[in-house]
């Protein structure tokens, strides 16, 4: 199910707040029903007019983009920097990143117009596993290691456990390479996480997202999803057909 604006921006008719305004004054309809409330859910099977024209809806679209670093992963940004939508080419729906990766980390996200799948997978009752690959300063003991798989609280944000791997370490530079796995999508999670035990982050790269990889990509590149990797996400979420 999606909010009546949103589904209307995405069909094209409107933008967001253009939308809102067309709900509110009476000019659309669900199942031949005015509907003027924000927030009124329809779903696919609903039929929505505009002043008594059909909606129809866009083609849902499934996009994966090797993220790089210095881009921002919202559609627009109020302060001009380059967004990840930015870097997608030829297509002609509106999609939008799911979750989000902060402005200094790499690797792969996830863009779609398809609001139900988005939700699910960034929600955590689904457990989608996220897999990162962290520079870090420091090595980190086996004690430090143990709290991140037990879950730690940081200013009173609690993390679920995360999976956690040590890569290799550089006692010379004082680095080392971990690999993290969490299925929640907290704002700046792994970075709060690592700094939490004593070992802040330098670098920083999602490698993995459930069973995708970004394999076949370089920086900054994109691609389509195939319609089985479609079709696994959504039997990961609970959506399959």
């Amino acid at each position: 199910m999606e909010r009546l604006q949103k589904v209307l921006a995405h069909a094209g008719v409107a933008s967001r707040r253009q939308a809102e305004k067309l709900i509110t004054s009476g000019h659309v309809r669900v199942n031949a029903t005015v509907v003027t409330e924000l927030g009124t859910k329809v779903g696919v099977h609903d039929k929505i007019t505009v002043d008594n024209v059909p909606v129809v809806g866009e083609a849902p679209v499934y996009v994966m983009l090797y993220k790089p670093r210095g881009v921002v992963s919202t559609a627009n940004d109020d302060k001009g920097r380059k967004t990840v939508v930015d870097l997608i080419e030829n297509v002609p729906q509106r999609i939008y990143p799911v979750g989000r990766l902060d402005y200094e980390t790499t690797g792969l996200l996830l863009l779609t117009n398809d609001g139900e799948l988005a939700n699910r997978l960034t929600h955590p009752k689904y457990e989608v596993d996220k897999v990162y690959v962290a520079r870090v300063t420091g090595v980190p003991t086996n004690d430090a290691m143990r709290q991140l798989r037990k879950g730690v609280t940081v200013d009173g944000e609690t993390y679920a456990p995360a999976k956690l791997k040590l890569l290799s370490s550089d006692a010379k530079k004082h680095t080392a390479i971990v690999q993290v796995t969490i299925h929640e999508g907290k704002n700046h999670e792994v970075r709060k996480m690592l700094a939490a035990v004593g070992y802040p982050v330098e670098k920083l790269k999602r490698e993995q997202y459930g069973f995708l990889t970004l394999k076949g990509l370089q920086n900054g590149d994109s691609r389509y999803l195939k319609p089985e990797e479609v079709k696994e996400l959504k039997r990961l979420t609970g959506l399959a057909e």
